[in-house]
């Protein structure tokens, strides 16, 4: 317990540096949820799941199998690869990192601060598992572009219970919600790797991260309007 205690007072600038990364960006998510609560078209994440939820109506109520479909979830599924592909490479070049010695040029505009090994190691350890839940969200999004690409060439006309095109809009809009989650902690990985520098960076990518996050999840005007 006291050396706990004596490494929490000793990396306490550091941990004060994360927790207000954890809790700006925690709330800056808890806005745009209530956001979308009151205004359904408030953001792009939520226009583009009742976009896909059209699409997936419209292509199953042709009646017959198409290329359309299959050759779109193709492309959703090649850039999930692709983005899970790289979140492993990633993380090969953390582990890689792990293994030089934490000063040096990683200090150099963080003198005064604590340079300590524990402390390297927990902010590589921190990087490592946003990357990890990078790599599982693309590779759980793939995994339903798939199944979505079986499902939606079964016709409505067989009015299968399971197989309606908002039970399939659903299963799509999960794999968007994933592949959403990646992104999110791949955008993370800024304020984390600024961190190594020093806890004051971190504060920095933090504040200039939000505002680029909302100019991209803000629902354009014409988007909009054309929605309500």
């Amino acid at each position: 317990m006291a050396n706990t205690s004596n490494l929490l007072a000793m990396f306490s600038i550091d941990v004060v540096s994360f927790v207000f990364s954890v809790v700006v960006l925690g709330a800056y998510h808890l806005y745009l949820r209530g956001k979308v609560r009151k205004d359904p078209a408030y953001t792009i994440q939520a226009l583009n799941r009742t976009a896909r939820a059209m699409w997936v109506e419209t292509m199953m109520s042709s009646g017959k199998p198409d290329v359309i479909p299959i050759q779109t979830l193709r492309n959703s599924t090649m850039a999930a690869t692709f983005l899970a592909s790289t979140a492993v490479l990633l993380i090969m070049g953390v582990l890689t990192l792990s293994a030089q010695s934490q000063t040096g040029t990683w200090q150099v505009l963080n003198p005064h601060g604590p340079t300590h090994i524990e402390l390297w190691a927990i902010k590589l350890i921190l990087l490592l598992i946003d990357l990890f839940v990078a790599f599982f969200s693309f590779s759980m999004a793939i995994r339903i572009f798939n199944h979505v690409g079986y499902l939606i060439n079964v016709p409505l006309g067989m009015k299968h219970k399971s197989m309606t095109a908002q039970h399939v809009a659903e299963y799509l809009n999960s794999a968007g919600k994933y592949y959403s989650i990646g992104m999110r902690t791949y955008y993370y990985c800024v304020p984390l790797v600024f961190w190594l520098f020093g806890p004051v960076f971190m504060v920095l990518a933090t504040l200039a991260l939000v505002p680029l996050l909302y100019k991209h999840d803000r629902a354009p005007k014409v988007l909009v309007d054309d929605f309500r």
